[in-house]
């Protein structure tokens, strides 16, 4: 069966500086998928290889397509959202008109399911979004990309400034939309343990090289990566 995701032989600079070094890696349809790493091991920029915010070679591929002179447009047209470190919402704007800003290329947008999975976000509608909590915020971004109905949805460290009770929300809602949606995700995440008790399969990067990779509950009992990884 062919990968919804697949990169092949991915490498990325930035300038004279090499971030990536031929990452290989594949999403599953309906997978779920966890990237690992230490600060500066290249997860951040194999999400932007994908959604082509970064230059790269080798190929990355979604649905069989291969994505050559991908722009971060053509990229979610072909059903990739991804919701960046530091969540990318607009502050100045209202909850409602964020969630309308993720709807632009969909003829038909349906906000009831949206708003089945964050029924709080009627109430907050004409809240300007700036004035969420973080983890408010976090779950916006969550359902502007939804709205969309990517196929693939890449997430930056969702857990970031998150107190532990709101992060594990953020993960149960990611959870539902990827078992009951069947939607993919490729989830950069720093909380490794987290991140593996929610994901089928995990890779772990250093310094731009895919080291390890498995299922979670391999990775969970890899001694090296528990060490590294989990602190225990």
């Amino acid at each position: 069966m062919t990968p919804l995701l697949e990169l092949s032989e991915v490498s990325a600079r930035y300038g004279q500086v090499a971030a990536l070094h031929g990452v290989s890696l594949t999403v599953d349809e309906g997978e779920m998928v966890a990237l690992l790493g230490a600060n500066g091991a290249g997860k951040t920029t194999t999400l932007r290889a994908v959604s082509g915010t970064v230059r790269k070679s080798g190929d990355v591929l979604v649905a069989g397509k291969r994505l050559r002179r991908a722009t971060p447009e053509s990229v979610a047209r072909d059903g990739v959202a991804h919701v960046p470190e530091g969540r990318g919402i607009f502050s100045e704007l209202t909850v409602w008109e964020n969630l309308r800003m993720g709807a632009y290329m969909v003829r038909r947008p349906d906000f009831k399911v949206v708003l089945d999975y964050f029924p709080w976000l009627e109430s907050r509608r004409n809240q300007q979004a700036g004035t969420l909590s973080g983890g408010e915020q976090q779950m916006l971004a969550l359902a502007r990309a939804f709205l969309a109905r990517p196929r693939l949805l890449m997430l930056d460290e969702p857990s970031l400034g998150l107190a532990p009770l709101v992060t594990r929300e953020v993960f149960r809602v990611v959870s539902d939309l990827n078992e009951k949606e069947g939607l993919a995700v490729l989830v950069v995440e720093q909380n490794a343990a987290t991140a593996l008790a929610a994901a089928q399969r995990a890779y772990v990067l250093e310094t731009g090289r895919v080291v390890v990779t498995g299922t979670a509950d391999e990775l969970r009992s890899n001694d090296a990566v528990r060490t590294a990884y989990l602190g225990y």
